[in-house]
């Protein structure tokens, strides 16, 4: 039974902390893209499912919801991928003039392929402009392997607005998906309306905001999170004073009698008047025969005679205080710590000390590990944790490499700097780079780990 919680407990609690953390990031997403005035379409917490318990916000359109593969979370903000076709203009406004339109009627108006007014009805669903119709028979449905071989109009105001576009939506005087409905004004002009609603349609600081949000809420939530163990929940701290903290179950402390609160005097002739002397005495006398523990019980002085082979423990702690820092301690303590991980991971990108600093972090497997040691250790050692792993996700999904949020900030940075578009091929190919690359280092971290804890 131990062995099965032993393996349970660090399941349990790594799902919990980076589930907790990842939903936290996304929702730094979800917050900017919202604020930006892009759509978002769905937000949950777990990574997608077809089973979910799901709510649509009548508000704005968002479906909010849970699955049960709890390892984080996302935000599905429309036109995050490139996306450029110039028949999408028509498209758009043929589907919303007809009410519903199949993918085979749409591709012959059009006189293209089916596959490319397939691409281009994927792709005006992912903006939030059309609405999937699925056929079970067909083998379709919401989140499945085929995409929708028909799709419907979304309800539209007077002036095009959906339900994803918030306050602004007249609801009063819209339609109901699939009703047909005449834009007024040309198809481009749709089509670029439907666009400025999207990641892709919005300027470069909107874009940069966006994707920096998931970082800084992460960073700011570790902060909040360390503040509040430094200054409200407080911390052990060691005291260097002759007095056992707590005795080990089984131990030999626990065989000659000692007890928390008890002050150890001597060791082998040698007075300890702190934690430290207790320690150095300890390490000599062990493996060099019987000596003689002489320790305050209750009030009465006891002796014990003692034989400790060399590197045995005798099964005791160090007493601990209980502190609690004010507010600005606890605000220069968490951000030390946010300095100190933003080295190392830029450490990172040097070189010379790139492998230093791999041997010295851990991946899923110890962070599973640390989680259930930390939960074991209290609620401020949680916290404290979640902190440090909050700092690191944030920081590392800087790193200038696609596909992470650092790496889709590059090439915005670089598309603002030559003033187009980097192609989607090369997009696409930094992507599968830096896809090979994060798979490389998570398997060295986790050799390092299994090398580590097992």
């Amino acid at each position: 039974m131990s062995a099965l919680i032993g393996i349970i407990a660090p399941i349990f609690w790594f799902v919990v902390v980076v589930s907790f953390l990842v939903f936290v990031h996304e929702g730094g997403h979800f917050l900017a893209a919202r604020a930006c005035g892009v759509r978002v379409t769905e937000f949950f917490l777990g990574m997608p499912c077809r089973f979910n318990l799901s709510h649509v916000s009548k508000r704005i359109g968002t479906k909010f919801g849970v699955t049960p593969l709890l390892l984080g979370g996302y935000a599905m903000i429309c036109g995050m991928e490139p996306f450029d076709d110039d028949l999408a203009p028509r498209a758009l406004a043929l589907v919303h003039r007809r009410g519903v339109m199949s993918v085979e009627d749409l591709a012959r108006e059009l006189g293209c392929d089916t596959d490319r007014a397939l691409n281009i009805c994927a792709a005006l669903q992912g903006w939030g402009s059309l609405a999937p119709r699925y056929d079970e028979a067909k083998g379709e449905r919401a989140g499945g392997a085929y995409l929708a071989t028909t799709y419907a109009a979304m309800p539209r105001d007077s002036k095009g607005r959906t339900i994803y576009d918030g306050k602004s939506f007249a609801r009063a005087e819209a339609t109901i998906e699939g009703d047909a409905w005449e834009p007024p004004f040309s198809d481009d002009e749709f089509f670029a309306r439907e666009r400025s609603r999207t990641y892709v349609g919005v300027g470069f600081w909107k874009r940069a905001f966006m994707l920096i949000a998931g970082i800084v809420v992460n960073i700011v939530v570790g902060f909040m999170l360390m503040m509040s163990v430094y200054s409200i929940i407080g911390f052990s701290v060691a005291q260097d004073v002759n007095t056992v903290g707590s005795v080990e179950q089984g131990s030999l402390a626990e065989e000659i009698g000692l007890a928390p609160g008890d002050a150890i005097v001597s060791i082998d002739g040698s007075e300890t008047d702190t934690w430290t002397d207790v320690y150095t005495a300890l390490q000599e006398a062990a493996g060099s025969g019987e000596f003689e523990l002489v320790f305050d019980h209750d009030g009465a002085t006891e002796t014990a005679v003692v034989n400790l082979d060399e590197g045995e423990m005798l099964g005791i702690g160090v007493s601990t205080e209980l502190v609690r820092l004010n507010p600005i301690e606890a605000a220069q303590v968490s951000w030390s710590s946010i300095v100190l991980t933003a080295q190392s991971v830029a450490s990172l990108l040097n070189p010379s000390q790139t492998l230093t600093v791999l041997d010295q972090s851990t991946s899923v497997v110890g962070i599973a590990v640390m989680s259930a040691e930390a939960a074991s250790a209290g609620a401020a050692t949680l916290l404290n944790f979640a902190a440090a792993i909050s700092f690191s996700l944030g920081f590392m999904n800087l790193l200038p490499i696609p596909p992470l949020d650092g790496g889709k900030l590059l090439i915005e940075i670089v598309q603002a700097v030559i003033r187009r578009p980097v192609p989607l091929k090369v997009q696409n190919g930094l992507s599968v780079v830096g896809l090979a690359l994060i798979g490389v280092l998570f398997v060295y971290m986790l050799r390092i780990d299994f090398m580590r804890f097992f």
